[in-house]
């Protein structure tokens, strides 16, 4: 399955810098048309270490209102998590009606890096792909949209990174010890992410494995797969999708931009930028409602 990902995929400066912006322009408009219509997105982020996860939430997060979103960067369970079911502390992070959940590494641990390094034991973990499916099931059931990204490189691209990584002191803590043994195991990991992949590629919470090698053209198809998700949640429920708005025209330079001001003692104010829509008043918001105060 992975060896027919075509990592070759890139794409140059200029075409993503325009693709881009208008795409984040885009994914702002969603985001509010989806927070008045109720419709709450978990976004998943999973794939190898240094395959770019960091670098493509922020790039995601970047134009999104940060009262209508929450990011869980997911580690190992704690102590009293593993007192519970496994489930239980990602049930605790499910988004209210409206907002957004994003997940960078998320349930899908228990059947990768869990199954390859033996920190479960396989009886759990191959339970694990039906909690999974059933977990997923139920909230597409409640009107979830679900969109889940996998970020692929090659053996030989992460070992690169990670000597790039090193290389720099300011980034050379990002490689610990345990993920070069990761790198010499690439061969158990494919094999576990390829069962993920088959048996919870689902319509209700579909995967899409980026081809992550040239970071352009990972963050393009990472806002484009989002954008049409998202589009597709307010028309399966009959509600209109905001009209794409045309990208403002820049000028060549400031001696155009200031021939095309009145000829006039002082310049016409700039309009104010329209308000936010209104959040939603539940009782499940009250951190939400003191933001806003």
């Amino acid at each position: 399955m992975l060896e027919k990902v075509d990592l070759s995929l890139t794409l140059n400066k200029t075409d993503y810098k325009a693709l881009a912006s208008t795409l984040q322009r885009r994914l702002s408009d969603l985001q509010k048309a989806c927070w008045r219509a109720g419709i709450p997105t978990i976004i998943v982020f999973e794939g190898w270490d240094a395959s770019g996860k960091g670098s493509s939430v922020q790039l995601l997060t970047r134009h999104l209102d940060p009262r209508g979103f929450t990011l869980y960067a997911i580690q190992a369970p704690r102590p009293h998590e593993r007192q519970v079911p496994w489930l239980w502390r990602f049930w605790q992070r499910i988004p209210a009606y409206g907002e957004i959940a994003i997940f960078d590494r998320s349930w899908y641990g228990r059947v990768l890096v869990e199954r390859v390094e033996g920190f479960t034991p396989e009886e759990l973990w191959r339970r694990a792909y039906r909690d999974i499916v059933n977990f997923e099931r139920l909230l597409a059931d409640d009107g979830f949209t679900i969109v889940k990204f996998f970020l692929h490189i090659s053996k030989a691209e992460q070992a690169r990174r990670f000597r790039q990584l090193e290389a720099d002191p300011r980034t050379s803590w990002y490689v610990q010890p345990e993920d070069w043994e990761h790198n010499a195991r690439y061969g158990a990991y494919v094999t576990a992410i390829e069962e993920m992949l088959e048996r919870t590629d689902t319509t209700w919470g579909p995967w899409t494995v980026v081809e992550a090698t040239d970071r352009r053209w990972t963050r393009y198809r990472i806002l484009s797969t989002l954008v049409t998700q998202l589009e597709a949640a307010l028309r399966a429920r009959g509600l209109p999708v905001p009209e794409p708005v045309a990208p403002p025209k820049e000028p060549e330079n400031v001696l155009e931009e200031l021939e095309t001001l009145p000829d006039t003692p002082e310049a016409p104010e700039t309009p104010a930028s329209p308000e936010p829509p209104p959040l939603p008043e539940t009782p499940e918001t009250e951190v939400r409602d003191a933001i806003e105060d």
